[in-house]
């Protein structure tokens, strides 16, 4: 097991409910590569539905805002040091204004985005993050965005638990009646709040080729490791993958508020002719590590420079 850390193994096992006997094991026989590790466990059938997303570490908060036609929304995701100053006032009211200038100058990237005159302001968005990082005395850094344009159709958005987790969702082909949105609105809550496995795609159709034929062939290993005859194992893995993609679409997914119609259904019902074209979930810190504090440490290093 050398070169297997504690800390990989912890990772492993929280990405795939895994014993920590079989994380090392699967370390140890893919060379420590995690992605390959978790693809070991499953074939062996010792993780039913391992979770793809990265490490979720550092701080801040996810921010959204839609202009008042409903047609054009924005979702960011603003970092800081601390998750006393993620939920402060001053933090959330940043993020929401740095929200709204995405939507007013429509940026390329974050760069131009940082160069972007504020609204009513001689000042740039970069400017405002100076100046908070100076106040509150936090590294502060917009990592990401997403803004939607959709002409005739509807754009809405959800954020869940306090900026945790941020949608973004664009429709097309219906009029944005109250009730229309309410239903929008219940689609982003979905892609919110879906669990255990959030969606990748609206439908089927939209599935990536490779990703299709990657999860076939963890599912042929899967049901071969369970020692089933070849003969079946073509019509195993068909049922199987069909619920694959009940997990990844959305259309597919039980209805988070009715578990016994899919989203499909509920849109059929409730809005028949309101089409989703795509979406953005953003969970706040995913693939960026949080700092460790050390707090004997930081009094001892403090200690030191005032001496």
């Amino acid at each position: 097991m050398a070169g297997i850390s504690a800390k990989d193994v912890m990772e492993l096992r929280g990405r795939t409910g895994a014993g920590m006997m079989d994380c090392k094991k699967a370390l140890a026989a893919t060379g420590g590569d995690m992605d390959k590790a978790i693809d070991f466990l499953r074939e062996k059938g010792l993780a039913a539905a391992a979770k793809k997303q990265s490490r979720i570490a550092a701080e801040g908060i996810v921010a959204s805002y839609l202009c008042k036609k409903r047609n054009i929304g924005v979702l960011v995701e603003v970092n800081c040091e601390t998750d006393f100053v993620a939920k402060t006032d001053e933090f959330v009211e940043m993020c929401r204004t740095i929200a709204k200038q995405i939507v007013l100058s429509d940026p390329a990237d974050v760069d131009a985005l940082l160069a972007a005159p504020v609204e009513g302001s001689a000042e740039t968005v970069g400017d405002l993050l100076t100046a908070k990082i100076a106040k509150i005395g936090e590294k502060m850094a917009i990592r990401r965005f997403a803004r939607y344009a959709a002409g005739e159709g509807l754009v809405d958005s959800y954020i869940h638990m306090g900026g945790k987790v941020g949608v973004l969702v664009e429709a097309a082909g219906l009029p944005g009646s109250e009730e229309v949105l309410d239903v929008l609105h219940d689609v982003a809550l979905q892609i919110a709040a879906a669990s255990p496995v959030a969606p990748e795609y609206v439908s089927r159709d939209q599935v990536k080729a490779d990703h299709l034929e990657h999860e076939k062939e963890i599912l042929i290993a899967q049901a071969r490791n369970e020692g089933k005859p070849e003969n079946i194992i073509e019509k195993m893995v068909t049922g199987r993958i069909n619920k694959f993609y009940q997990e990844v679409c959305l259309l597919e997914q039980p209805f988070v508020k009715d578990g016994d119609v899919s989203v499909a259904k509920m849109l059929e019902q409730k809005a028949k002719g309101l089409k989703i074209l795509r979406f953005t979930r953003y969970k706040m810190g995913e693939g960026l590590e949080k700092k460790v504090s050390d707090l004997a440490a930081e009094v001892a290093e403090q200690a030191a420079m005032k001496k």
